[in-house]
């Protein structure tokens, strides 16, 4: 199967808020998640949608594959670097504030297309069929 993969760095949103927005789209093909994002208004809904973009571009651009047949088979997110910020806090002292990234990886691959009754049943009997030929044939 042809993986096609993206991803983004060093974004300037909280892992937790974007781990909202992936754990919707996890599984889904392309244009539903397109959709869901689209739907959605969070600020780590168009990273997502513009990781996803990049993703099918270079599937159909690098693997000639078709949008219509891709689906998001991995899609997570890792924590980044914290900015380490300090603002004033009470009787003079100073608290620290962490400005946390994210970094998002996705892949996509092929739907498998559904197999039906009767080549389940060939595949089955080329492989009985080999075992046989293994053997020495019937006895």
């Amino acid at each position: 199967m042809a993986v096609t993969k993206a991803s983004a760095k060093f974004i300037k949103v909280s892992p937790r808020k974007m781990r909202q927005v992936v754990d919707l789209i996890r599984g889904k093909g392309v244009a539903a998640a397109e959709d869901v994002l689209a739907g959605l208004n969070k600020k780590p809904a168009q990273i997502v949608n513009k990781v996803l973009q990049s993703a099918v571009a270079n599937a159909e651009h690098n693997n000639s594959l078709d949008r219509k047949d891709l689906y998001i088979s991995k899609i997570y997110t890792d924590q980044g670097p914290a900015l380490k910020r300090f603002r004033a806090g009470s009787m003079g002292r100073a608290s620290m504030i962490k400005k946390r990234t994210a970094h998002v990886s996705l892949e996509l691959d092929i739907k498998a297309a559904p197999k039906t009754k009767v080549q389940a049943k060939a595949k089955v009997e080329s492989k009985t069929k080999a075992k046989t030929k293994a053997k020495g044939g019937k006895k």
